[in-house]
């Protein structure tokens, strides 16, 4: 019997492949799991180490919502591998199918520390299971699976959650600023991040993405989505801070993503390799066939519009970047023409934004062109 749970992968923009399940016993006979590093609200991230050529048996474990696997040394070291995963429903009790997870570098800083995975959102699970295939270089040392409990998120006052819908101003390709759910919005501790902001030039491309979770998510659970991979990009990639620069949902709620101010150049970790000068915008949920709700396009519209036009950039033009890593799509310095609206795919190896999205780009840039006025 097959037993389906949302397993859309976060933050990777990539695709899900599913195989047979085998029939398994919970194995609590491991060690005990190390302390968790937590957040407030009740947010943890729990390592577990991952000794066993590369595998760990189902076993029990403290409830957690997104999964991924990291390890130390080249971020590429499992390339021409993979990793699967299983997890068990805490409501249920029930084991997923096999879940692949993405073992290459897509979404990041230019420069990473050490290697991970894509995570992958699982729901409220108490039981995980892992096998790692390794690539031509064997395995990486320090193998471990990280399991994100998103909790309830920071308390915030309620006049510091939103920034409201504010009208154009005077400048060149104004749009009006949309509202946007801020940091404390959405609950981010802000403890765990880097202090201090780091800026890049005007912002010249809006690259959008897809966070490849389910599509049918209550927009009511965003927030936790959100926090799950803020987290994960922080406390178990070692980022600076979440990737991207904004986020938004399937009712078109924009939320803000990396810390430095909504109005400012945030210099991002989206876009391997054209990450500087650029914004990165992902849209929650998995796109590669269902079409996006139009309340998600015209969100896209408006905070890329808005952005844009805060340095008289139009929506509807090109602009040049120049390739920060050879792992991108272009050699490290190659200087590259992007429409001011573009998709994921356009610098890197990727299916993201997810054929349907990336299809509704030139009707997104349309809208946002109409909104600068």
């Amino acid at each position: 019997m097959r037993i389906s749970i949302p397993a859309a992968v976060l933050a990777g923009c990539i695709t899900v492949l599913l195989f047979q399940p085998t029939a398994v016993a919970v194995d609590d006979s491991g060690a005990a799991a190390p302390a968790p590093r937590t957040s407030a609200g009740g947010g943890s991230v729990t390592s577990v180490a991952l000794t066993s050529g590369g595998a760990v048996a189902p076993r029990s474990t403290r409830s957690f919502e997104l999964l991924g696997v990291v390890w130390d040394g080249s971020p590429t070291a499992l390339a021409g591998g993979f990793v699967r995963v299983r997890t068990r429903d805490a409501a249920t009790g029930r084991w997923s199918d096999w879940h692949t997870l993405e073992a290459d570098a897509v979404d990041g800083p230019d420069a990473v520390a050490h290697g991970a995975t894509a995570p992958l959102w699982a729901g409220r699970s108490d039981g995980v299971a892992v096998d790692v295939h390794p690539g031509p270089a064997g395995l990486p040392r320090g193998l471990r699976v990280e399991l994100v409990d998103p909790g309830q998120g920071a308390a915030a006052s309620t006049d510091a959650q939103t920034l409201p819908e504010r009208p154009a101003g005077p400048e060149t390709a104004a749009a009006p600023r949309p509202g946007i759910v801020t940091r404390a919005g959405w609950g981010a501790d802000e403890s765990i991040r880097e202090a201090g902001f780091v800026y890049t030039g005007a912002v010249r491309v809006a690259f959008v993405h897809h966070t490849a979770t389910a599509t049918d998510y209550a927009c009511s659970d965003a927030p936790r989505v959100i926090r799950s991979i803020y987290q994960y990009h922080v406390q178990s990639n070692g980022w600076r801070d979440i990737g991207y620069n904004f986020l938004v949902d399937r009712c078109g709620t924009i939320y803000e993503g990396r810390a430095g101010g909504v109005d400012q150049p945030v210099f991002g970790a989206h876009t391997l390799g054209f990450n500087t000068n650029s914004s990165g915008i992902a849209a929650i949920g998995t796109f590669s066939s269902d079409t996006p709700p139009q309340e998600l396009q015209d969100g896209l519209a408006k905070i890329s519009a808005w952005k844009l036009g805060l340095t008289g950039r139009s929506a509807g033009g090109t602009a040049q970047l120049t390739s920060g890593s050879d792992a991108s799509l272009y050699p490290k310095g190659t200087v590259v023409a992007f429409h001011a609206i573009s998709g994921h795919r356009d610098g890197f190896a990727t299916e993201c934004p997810g054929e349907a999205l990336y299809a509704r780009l030139p009707a997104i840039r349309g809208t946002a062109v109409r909104l600068q006025g």
